[in-house]
Protein backbone atom coordinates (compact mmCIF):
# COMPACT_ATOMS: atom_id res chain seq x y z
CA UNK A 1 0.00 0.00 0.00
CA UNK A 2 3.04 2.33 0.97
CA UNK A 3 4.26 1.51 -2.41
CA UNK A 4 1.05 2.44 -4.26
CA UNK A 5 0.83 5.80 -2.49
CA UNK A 6 4.26 6.85 -3.17
CA UNK A 7 3.77 6.31 -6.87
CA UNK A 8 0.70 8.07 -7.23
CA UNK A 9 2.77 10.67 -5.68
CA UNK A 10 5.33 10.83 -8.11
CA UNK A 11 2.80 10.51 -10.80
CA UNK A 12 1.06 13.92 -9.77
CA UNK A 13 4.53 15.35 -9.66
CA UNK A 14 5.55 14.40 -13.21
CA UNK A 15 2.50 15.72 -14.29
CA UNK A 16 2.53 19.10 -12.61
CA UNK A 17 5.73 19.78 -14.51
CA UNK A 18 4.15 20.14 -17.83
CA UNK A 19 2.00 22.76 -16.80
CA UNK A 20 4.74 25.18 -14.83
CA UNK A 21 6.91 24.84 -18.00
CA UNK A 22 4.09 25.84 -20.44
CA UNK A 23 3.37 29.06 -17.99
CA UNK A 24 7.50 30.05 -17.69
CA UNK A 25 7.92 29.77 -22.29
CA UNK A 26 4.28 30.82 -23.76
CA UNK A 27 4.84 31.14 -26.97
CA UNK A 28 5.78 34.68 -28.30
CA UNK A 29 3.25 36.13 -30.71
CA UNK A 30 2.87 38.18 -33.53
CA UNK A 31 1.17 41.90 -33.29
CA UNK A 32 -0.93 43.25 -35.57
CA UNK A 33 0.25 46.43 -37.45
CA UNK A 34 3.42 45.65 -36.13
CA UNK A 35 6.74 47.20 -36.81
CA UNK A 36 8.65 50.89 -36.45
CA UNK A 37 7.14 53.67 -37.33
CA UNK A 38 9.38 56.04 -35.59
CA UNK A 39 11.77 58.01 -38.31
CA UNK A 40 15.37 57.06 -37.30
CA UNK A 41 15.14 54.01 -35.16
CA UNK A 42 15.32 50.53 -35.54
CA UNK A 43 15.38 47.20 -33.33
CA UNK A 44 16.64 43.55 -33.12
CA UNK A 45 14.86 40.60 -31.92
CA UNK A 46 16.48 38.32 -29.54
CA UNK A 47 18.46 35.23 -31.09
CA UNK A 48 16.07 32.66 -29.89
CA UNK A 49 13.15 34.47 -30.95
CA UNK A 50 14.76 33.86 -34.60
CA UNK A 51 15.55 30.29 -33.92
CA UNK A 52 11.82 30.17 -33.56
CA UNK A 53 10.80 31.90 -36.91
CA UNK A 54 10.06 35.38 -35.38
CA UNK A 55 10.56 38.54 -37.44
CA UNK A 56 10.97 42.26 -36.03
CA UNK A 57 7.69 42.88 -37.62
CA UNK A 58 6.17 40.93 -35.16
CA UNK A 59 6.78 43.46 -32.60
CA UNK A 60 5.69 47.09 -32.72
CA UNK A 61 7.64 50.65 -31.91
CA UNK A 62 5.23 53.39 -32.40
CA UNK A 63 4.67 57.14 -31.47
CA UNK A 64 2.35 58.44 -29.53
CA UNK A 65 1.75 61.81 -28.58
CA UNK A 66 5.36 62.88 -26.87
CA UNK A 67 5.73 59.21 -26.17
CA UNK A 68 6.52 55.79 -27.54
CA UNK A 69 4.42 52.68 -27.39
CA UNK A 70 6.01 49.13 -27.55
CA UNK A 71 3.82 45.92 -28.27
CA UNK A 72 5.82 42.53 -28.21
CA UNK A 73 5.76 39.94 -29.97
CA UNK A 74 8.98 38.57 -29.51
CA UNK A 75 11.41 39.88 -27.13
CA UNK A 76 13.37 43.07 -28.92
CA UNK A 77 15.85 45.94 -28.26
CA UNK A 78 14.54 49.18 -29.73
CA UNK A 79 17.65 51.88 -30.93
CA UNK A 80 18.38 55.07 -32.47
CA UNK A 81 21.80 55.25 -33.85
CA UNK A 82 22.49 58.85 -32.79
CA UNK A 83 21.61 58.19 -29.48
CA UNK A 84 24.96 57.42 -28.03
CA UNK A 85 26.98 57.90 -24.79
CA UNK A 86 30.44 57.70 -23.51
CA UNK A 87 32.49 58.77 -20.42
CA UNK A 88 30.12 59.13 -17.38
CA UNK A 89 26.51 59.33 -17.87
CA UNK A 90 22.90 58.65 -17.27
CA UNK A 91 19.95 57.60 -19.35
CA UNK A 92 16.66 57.28 -18.06
CA UNK A 93 13.03 56.83 -18.81
CA UNK A 94 9.40 56.39 -17.19
CA UNK A 95 7.39 52.80 -18.36
CA UNK A 96 4.29 52.61 -17.56
CA UNK A 97 2.79 49.12 -17.96
CA UNK A 98 -1.21 49.79 -18.90
CA UNK A 99 -2.46 46.19 -18.45
CA UNK A 100 -0.12 44.33 -16.09
CA UNK A 101 0.56 41.22 -17.25
CA UNK A 102 -2.40 41.87 -20.32
CA UNK A 103 -0.42 39.94 -22.82
CA UNK A 104 1.26 37.30 -20.98
CA UNK A 105 0.51 34.48 -18.41
CA UNK A 106 3.21 36.16 -15.96
CA UNK A 107 5.10 39.40 -15.15
CA UNK A 108 7.51 40.43 -18.29
CA UNK A 109 10.41 42.95 -17.91
CA UNK A 110 10.81 46.20 -19.60
CA UNK A 111 13.42 48.85 -19.03
CA UNK A 112 17.03 50.67 -20.74
CA UNK A 113 19.75 49.03 -22.31
CA UNK A 114 23.12 51.41 -22.75
CA UNK A 115 26.51 50.16 -23.91
CA UNK A 116 25.35 49.18 -27.56
CA UNK A 117 27.99 47.96 -29.76
CA UNK A 118 27.61 46.25 -33.14
CA UNK A 119 23.82 46.89 -32.49
CA UNK A 120 21.82 45.21 -35.43
CA UNK A 121 24.35 42.71 -36.16
CA UNK A 122 25.07 38.79 -35.03
CA UNK A 123 27.54 40.15 -32.67
CA UNK A 124 25.67 43.48 -30.95
CA UNK A 125 26.26 44.06 -27.12
CA UNK A 126 24.51 45.88 -24.85
CA UNK A 127 23.68 45.86 -21.12
CA UNK A 128 20.56 46.33 -19.77
CA UNK A 129 18.31 46.95 -16.48
CA UNK A 130 14.16 45.84 -16.42
CA UNK A 131 11.53 46.05 -14.11
CA UNK A 132 8.67 43.77 -13.91
CA UNK A 133 5.38 45.02 -12.54
CA UNK A 134 5.66 42.48 -9.22
CA UNK A 135 8.33 44.60 -7.52
CA UNK A 136 11.53 42.58 -9.06
CA UNK A 137 14.26 43.54 -11.26
CA UNK A 138 17.27 41.86 -13.69
CA UNK A 139 20.60 42.93 -15.10
CA UNK A 140 21.19 41.32 -18.03
CA UNK A 141 23.93 41.74 -21.23
CA UNK A 142 24.27 40.48 -24.51
CA UNK A 143 27.98 39.99 -25.46
CA UNK A 144 26.60 38.74 -27.81
CA UNK A 145 25.89 35.82 -25.89
CA UNK A 146 23.63 36.55 -22.84
CA UNK A 147 25.37 36.63 -19.36
CA UNK A 148 23.80 37.48 -15.99
CA UNK A 149 24.82 40.53 -13.42
CA UNK A 150 22.30 40.06 -10.58
CA UNK A 151 22.19 35.96 -10.56
CA UNK A 152 19.87 33.65 -12.49
CA UNK A 153 16.22 34.85 -11.40
CA UNK A 154 14.96 38.46 -10.92
CA UNK A 155 15.24 40.51 -8.05
CA UNK A 156 13.05 41.88 -5.64
CA UNK A 157 13.35 45.47 -4.15
CA UNK A 158 10.71 47.58 -2.21
CA UNK A 159 11.59 50.95 -4.43
CA UNK A 160 9.87 48.81 -7.43
CA UNK A 161 6.56 49.53 -7.87
CA UNK A 162 3.57 46.63 -7.79
CA UNK A 163 0.30 46.20 -9.65
CA UNK A 164 -2.55 45.84 -7.56
CA UNK A 165 -3.44 42.89 -9.60
CA UNK A 166 -3.35 41.36 -13.37
CA UNK A 167 -4.65 43.88 -15.86
CA UNK A 168 -3.79 46.92 -13.35
CA UNK A 169 -1.21 49.45 -14.21
CA UNK A 170 1.91 50.12 -13.23
CA UNK A 171 4.35 52.44 -13.58
CA UNK A 172 8.72 52.10 -13.08
CA UNK A 173 11.41 54.94 -13.50
CA UNK A 174 14.00 53.00 -14.88
CA UNK A 175 17.85 54.43 -15.31
CA UNK A 176 21.15 53.22 -16.00
CA UNK A 177 24.24 54.82 -14.81
CA UNK A 178 27.50 54.54 -15.57
CA UNK A 179 30.66 56.94 -13.25
CA UNK A 180 33.85 55.78 -12.88
CA UNK A 181 34.33 52.31 -12.78
CA UNK A 182 30.69 51.24 -11.67
CA UNK A 183 27.16 50.69 -13.80
CA UNK A 184 24.48 51.15 -11.54
CA UNK A 185 20.74 50.13 -11.53
CA UNK A 186 18.18 52.64 -9.97
CA UNK A 187 14.39 52.36 -10.36
CA UNK A 188 12.08 54.64 -8.87
CA UNK A 189 15.07 56.90 -7.62
CA UNK A 190 17.09 54.05 -5.59
CA UNK A 191 19.54 51.82 -6.74
CA UNK A 192 18.84 48.31 -6.76
CA UNK A 193 21.54 47.29 -8.21
CA UNK A 194 25.61 48.30 -8.08
CA UNK A 195 28.44 46.51 -10.51
CA UNK A 196 31.56 46.84 -11.22
CA UNK A 197 32.62 48.07 -14.46
CA UNK A 198 35.48 44.88 -14.64
CA UNK A 199 32.71 42.32 -14.07
CA UNK A 200 30.47 43.78 -17.37
CA UNK A 201 33.41 43.98 -20.04
CA UNK A 202 35.73 41.98 -21.44
CA UNK A 203 35.80 38.61 -23.44
CA UNK A 204 32.26 37.28 -24.16
CA UNK A 205 30.87 40.58 -23.03
CA UNK A 206 30.51 43.58 -23.70
CA UNK A 207 33.23 46.05 -25.52
CA UNK A 208 33.03 48.68 -23.67
CA UNK A 209 30.32 51.44 -21.68
CA UNK A 210 30.36 53.24 -24.31
CA UNK A 211 28.19 53.25 -27.07
CA UNK A 212 24.52 52.95 -28.25
CA UNK A 213 21.45 53.23 -25.56
CA UNK A 214 17.82 52.46 -26.02
CA UNK A 215 15.00 50.42 -24.59
CA UNK A 216 14.13 46.42 -24.43
CA UNK A 217 10.91 44.24 -23.56
CA UNK A 218 10.51 40.65 -23.22
CA UNK A 219 8.58 39.28 -25.11
CA UNK A 220 4.09 39.45 -25.29
CA UNK A 221 4.16 42.75 -23.65
CA UNK A 222 2.82 46.72 -23.57
CA UNK A 223 3.69 49.76 -22.07
CA UNK A 224 4.10 53.38 -22.91
CA UNK A 225 7.76 54.86 -22.67
CA UNK A 226 8.15 58.69 -21.95
CA UNK A 227 10.96 60.89 -20.55
CA UNK A 228 13.35 58.43 -22.52
CA UNK A 229 17.37 60.76 -22.77
CA UNK A 230 20.40 61.00 -21.34
CA UNK A 231 22.19 63.36 -18.71
CA UNK A 232 26.09 63.45 -19.08
CA UNK A 233 27.86 62.99 -15.67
Amino acid sequence: MRLVYRSALAIAAIALIPQVSTAQNEASRSVAGGGISIPGWAGKIDPKEEAAGQVLANSKLAKEGNDMRVTTGPAVAYWNSANKASGNYTVKATFKELQYMGLNSHPHPYGIFVAGNDMGTADQTYLYCAAYGDGTFIVRGFGPAPFQMNGRGPTANGAIHKAEGKGSSVTQEIAVSVKGDKIDCSINGTVVGSYDKAAAVGAGKLKSTDGIYGIRFAHNTEAIVSGFGVTKQ
